[in-house]
């Protein structure tokens, strides 16, 4: 199906998604009480610190992010590497709120923002017929993360100390990436392609748009606030899964276990977005990508049963799913690839931010007295707005072409 380096592509990108969940909320979550516990700081404060510190992180994001359209991917892989490794280090070392903002600030940004950033922007420039498929593959990397380290990170917890667990995860980065990253895309160049002259030809004759003229077109913040609804819904859920969990009765390993239902339902929205996205195109499937999202939030409203954390988490993983494929191959097929470094910086950055804010608006509705299930009919109220106006621009999403 693809060729040796095509191959080696995707691997990279696998490994790169899989490692970036060190950064990702669902991770930093399963710690939520131990560094509370620590620090002693409530809800609120650790929100309000992970909202700023993930914010001022989404800031740099914009400025570093935009330099993998200008520097070799191996010498920008191995940077973001390095600093990953570092930032896990730190992190084992919080001892006060102020290391907690600094620490945060640098998994958010090496993690969730740096890591997955070159991941889907290396598959996003180098792929072009069978972009969906391959970014499909390189996120499964991610969902694996997602199914296997909840359980382990709780389990590990009772055995060590959760700073032994981030050394570990320092070395572990330090080790494994540079070296994958050397035999598997040293040969990768900016101008490297997946070999297809056809697709070339027609990736040619659209329009390449700069980030200043994307910042003019009024269909990017349509798209944009689409998009940006499920990293701040689903970052509130993980950050405050011990609320939730206290909230519905559930079990103390009853989010741990759903996070399974939650990669198995991104895995299998993977396999087949991937395929009808080279079939159909992104913009046709865009519309319904927050759908499940939406029936999410009213399983929270209207169901308290441990059961129902299964589904609650299975229906986060299927617009998950969608929304990473979505976010990357979108803006290729409408802005080209040829700025698409600087572009995915951006929206990057934006994603980042979404995430704060998700935090931040969890933490206050939450210190303001606010239950789960009324926070769940606010999201279900900005989910629903974002649909209708997607819907009404939904057949002017197409490429520009010269």
């Amino acid at each position: 199906m693809f060729k040796s380096l095509s191959l080696k592509v995707i691997i990279f990108g696998f490994i790169f998604t899989f490692f970036s969940s060190f950064g990702q909320s669902f991770f930093i979550g399963l710690f939520n009480s131990s560094i509370r516990e620590t620090l002693s700081i409530s809800h609120g404060q650790f929100g309000t610190i992970y909202a700023s510190a993930t914010l001022c992180s989404s800031l740099l994001v914009i400025w570093i992010g935009k330099k993998i359209d200008d520097v070799n991917v191996l010498k920008f892989a191995i940077f973001v590497t390095i600093l990953l490794s570092f930032s896990s280090f730190f992190f084992s070392k919080i001892s006060s709120v102020v290391f907690l903002f600094v620490a945060i600030f640098l998994m958010r940004f090496s993690g969730q923002g740096m890591m997955s950033h070159t991941a889907s922007t290396t598959i996003s420039r180098y792929f072009t017929k069978s972009r969906g498929r391959a970014l499909s593959m390189i996120w499964f990397g991610l969902s694996s993360a997602e199914f296997i380290l909840p359980v382990l990170i709780v389990y590990s917890l009772t055995l060590m100390a959760w700073q032994n667990i981030w050394i570990i995860i320092s070395i572990s980065v330090l080790i494994i990436l540079p070296l994958g990253s050397y035999f598997l895309v040293k040969d990768v160049k900016l101008d490297t392609r997946e070999t297809d002259q056809d697709t070339k030809f027609k990736e040619e004759k659209i329009k390449q748009w700069k980030r200043i003229e994307v910042l003019g077109d009024y269909r990017f913040y349509i798209i944009s606030l689409n998009m940006l609804a499920m990293p701040w819904i689903a970052t509130g859920v993980f950050v405050y899964q011990s609320f939730i969990v206290n909230s519905k009765g559930w079990g103390e390993y009853t989010i741990a276990q759903s996070f399974m239902s939650y990669s198995i339902c991104s895995v299998i929205t993977l396999l087949v977005s991937g395929y009808l996205i080279d079939k159909l195109t992104s913009r046709k499937l865009l519309i319904y990508m927050n759908i499940p999202l939406l029936l999410a939030t009213f399983v929270i409203m209207y169901f308290d049963a441990s059961q129902s954390a299964f589904l609650f988490l299975g229906l986060i993983g299927i617009s998950n799913g969608l929304a990473n494929l979505l976010g990357s191959s979108t803006w290729a097929e409408i802005y080209g690839v040829k700025y698409i470094g600087s572009i995915k910086a951006l929206t990057t950055a934006l994603m980042v931010f979404a995430t704060a804010f998700g935090t931040a608006l969890f933490g206050i509705l939450i210190d303001a007295g606010y239950s789960i299930e009324k926070i769940a009919i606010i999201s279900a109220v900005s989910i629903s707005c974002s649909i209708v106006l997607l819907f009404t621009v939904r057949k002017k999403l197409n490429p520009v072409y010269l």
